[in-house]
């Protein structure tokens, strides 16, 4: 019998009940007792989904309330000490190392390789031990052995756990590495004491370019867990594994994962020889994209795998199903079509299931919903909505000169600051700004037709004086409108563009409580009319400072949203950035000086192997010069990048010639500017002075350090002077104080230079 599992499941809840219970947990409304109950009836119901599916084993130990590496940070101790953390970590200090408290800033966030998904950085250093916290996981797992359940529990790999952990300069973290390995042994023996039925540890790094050393450790490192483990699997995902077939074949493991939706050409490195005593995963079904499967075409690569390996197949999704909605079944407003193409996490449950049965009683026997999905295949493929002449025309007749300014930077800014007059460190925020109750409540409201338009365009411009009248108030040099009017930065665009859908509850994590419903694109894009340009306008009524118009990039349009998976990448990028183009030059024909395309993807799409880079960013460089290049030498452009570490790819940063970069860098205290000046990044840019992610509002003298390192690494005529991020996830009380203190630190700072 093949063998059918997956790798982890969406958390948040199909009603998104964890962020519901966090947040009120946070804010003193319901007490840890009370959460735990809500995660254990989470849990509790992701299991008997996947039991009732037909799956071997459910899966423990992917469930987290903040994030999947910060439970292992937790369940091993290693909290930095910074935090003062005494003894095992309990969930208040879990927390306090995910929000920061008034002494200490967060743990970092970064980008689970090249996901949309944020995890907390483990910190590590010469003084940093590891003790087992039975506090984590082991109680998780009892719940499932005790409801009868036979567990798979999953932890990330210690490599890959050691490898995403920050450390000082210097610092060989792998010197770390018996200690942990250690730690894993001691808890996989009390695994296998319990009755786990399989201990899976995710190593996604093996998608990377990894350095020799670290590759040389596996063998030391599983040499130690696997012995007193119940049988590992070693599960890689989001690329290709394929070099390293030989030291995963000899690896003392049970059982191998690979991600052939990512990489179906890897599996020709590992069927022909696999080992008579190991059995191969292969994650056929997309755990990143809610396109439903190509079943005929899976099966016609499952049945030589079949053939050759027998029980010793696996079969499962291409990663965790974290990166996927809950249940299409709720999506009562879907068109009927559309929704036919699609299938969430509970229904790639289904999939797996039908395979394992095709696979285990012939395709005969589940002939009638084989049919069905290879109808909804055809239906998806023969559509006359996903193919538009008039938008592919226009992409193949792009020319080089299209993705040009008129003008180099050094005269571009010279004609800007002539118009724009600012002062040295000018001070601007990124964009949003708090998305009040109110704000929600009449976005709902007019949605659902309580409303009309007059009114809520009344509403939504009420709430635009309020926050140009803050700025002002506040001093702020370049303003922002607020976006009251933006349910989310992608998700707003899509709405008014052609070639995209909205489901009502497509909820997937983005990091902590925070969760998006990235739309989906389904066919060739373009703009009907201007999405912006009306609210920028009445935004600019209100003051004689520059109002910045705010749009999301052809990059993050693409990769915040479900993106069709029958067209290259590329493609759709251009089609997003000449639907941008065209509202960034009306935007400029409306008086707006200061226009901001924000790309915090472009290292998120960044693929994993490095000999892949250069094709990626010359199409993704092209795509952000297009939306770009049709304004005037006067009109300035800025772009915002979060959570991303850019050194090794500045060139194409500066290739993307935005007259501003905006940057996220106050979490790690402005380390990221240091690549910026080794490398003389030729144009302007504003490092974020503090972290919006948290409640915390650092004191002065904190956003004075961070100023005064800037200063010392981006000349002061090209430091601008703004947060890490917008705001709306934040209070305004919260708001004010924090930008209060940011526009004294410029100001002094400007004195000082003066």
């Amino acid at each position: 019998m093949s063998h059918a599992h997956i790798l982890g499941f969406p958390r948040i809840g199909a009603r998104r009940e964890l962020k519901t219970a966090v947040e009120a947990h946070w804010q003193g409304q319901l007490n840890e007792a009370g959460l735990r109950a809500v995660g254990r009836e989470l849990r509790n119901r992701h299991w008997a989904l996947q039991q009732a599916a037909g799956l071997d084993c459910v899966t423990v130990g992917d469930f987290a309330f903040y994030d999947h590496l910060h439970n292992a940070t937790a369940l091993f101790s290693a909290a930095p000490a910074r935090f003062g953390l005494a003894g095992p970590v309990d969930l208040a200090g879990y927390f306090a190392m995910a929000r920061g408290t008034p002494e200490q800033p967060a743990l970092a966030m970064k980008k689970w390789f090249d996901t949309n998904y944020h995890y907390l950085v483990p910190e590590v250093d010469s003084h940093t031990t590891f003790r087992l916290n039975r506090d984590w996981l082991l109680p998780e797992l009892q719940g499932a052995l005790a409801a009868g359940h036979r567990a798979k529990v999953v932890l990330p790999g210690p490599l890959t756990w050691l490898w995403l952990a920050s450390a000082p300069a210097g610092f060989d973290k792998l010197s770390l590495l018996p200690a942990l390995q250690s730690v894993y042994a001691e808890l996989a023996a009390e695994l296998r004491a319990l009755g786990v039925s399989w201990l899976q540890l995710d190593e996604p790094i093996l998608s990377l370019d990894l350095p020799g050393e670290w590759l040389a450790a596996y063998p030391q490192a599983y040499g130690a867990i696997a012995p007193a483990a119940p049988p590992v699997l070693l599960a890689t995902y989001f690329g290709s594994v394929a070099e390293h077939a030989a030291l995963l074949k000899a690896l003392p493991i049970v059982a191998l994962h690979l991600d052939l939706v990512r990489s179906p050409r890897q599996l020709e490195a590992f069927l022909p020889d696999w080992p008579q005593d190991k059995a191969l995963s292969l994650g056929v079904i997309d755990g990143r994209n809610l396109w439903r499967t190509d079943l005929a075409k899976v099966l016609a690569l499952l049945h030589p795998a079949k053939a050759l390996l027998g029980e010793r197949l696996w079969i499962a999704p291409s990663c965790s199903l974290l990166h996927v909605p809950h249940d299409l079944a709720r999506e009562a407003q879907l068109d009927p079509t559309i929704k036919s193409w699609m299938a969430f996490a509970a229904q790639k449950l289904d999939e797996l299931s039908l395979l394992k049965r095709a696979l285990e009683q012939g395709e005969a026997a589940v002939w009638r919903e084989l049919q069905a999905a290879a109808t909804a295949i055809e239906s998806r493929r023969q559509a006359p909505s996903t193919q538009v002449a008039a938008v592919r025309a226009r992409v193949a007749a792009l020319k080089p000169a299209d993705a040009e300014r008129a003008a180099p930077f050094a005269q571009r800014i010279a004609a800007q600051q002539a118009v724009l007059n600012l002062p040295k460190l000018p001070t601007t925020t990124i964009g949003s700004f708090p998305q009040t109750a109110e704000i929600r409540a009449a976005r709902a409201a007019f949605k659902a037709g309580k409303i009309g338009e007059a009114e809520y365009t009344a509403a939504m411009k009420a709430e635009i004086k309020l926050c140009v009248d803050k700025q002002e108030q506040l001093g702020i040099d370049v303003l922002v409108h607020g976006e009251p009017e933006r349910n989310d930065m992608v998700e707003y665009f899509g709405e008014q563009l052609d070639g995209y859908t909205f489901t009502q509850f497509g909820w997937v994590q983005s990091y902590g409580s925070r969760c998006v419903k990235p739309p989906v694109i389904y066919g060739d894009v373009s703009r009907p009319t201007p999405m912006t340009v009306e609210w920028s306008r009445y935004a600019q009524t209100l003051t004689d400072k520059p109002m910045k118009g705010m749009l999301s990039g052809p990059l993050t349009m693409l990769f915040w949203s479900f993106v069709r998976d029958d067209l290259p990448k590329r493609d759709v990028a251009l089609q997003l950035a000449l639907a941008l183009r065209d509202e960034v030059v009306d935007l400029e024909a409306a008086g707006i000086k200061v226009i901001q395309i924000d790309e915090p993807t472009i290292r998120e799409g960044l693929p994993l192997k490095k000999a892949d880079w250069p094709a990626y960013l010359d199409w993704a460089v092209q795509a952000f010069r297009i939306t770009a290049a049709g304004v005037r030498n006067e009109t300035q452009i800025h772009t915002h990048m979060c959570y991303s570490e850019f050194n090794d790819i500045l060139s194409s940063i500066a290739a993307l010639d935005a007259d501003v970069i905006t940057i996220e860098t106050s979490r790690a205290r402005m380390k990221l500017l240091d690549g910026f000046a080794e490398f003389r990044y030729p144009n302007d840019i504003g490092p974020g002075l503090y972290d919006i992610h948290s409640p915390r509002v650092p004191a002065q003298a904190e956003m004075q350090e961070l100023l005064q390192r800037a200063l010392k690494v981006v000349p002061a005529e090209r430091l601008w002077v703004n947060p890490d991020c917008g705001l709306k996830t934040r209070g305004w009380a919260e708001t004010e104080a924090a930008l209060k203190t940011m526009v004294a630190t410029a100001r002094e700072a400007r004195a000082a230079l003066n």
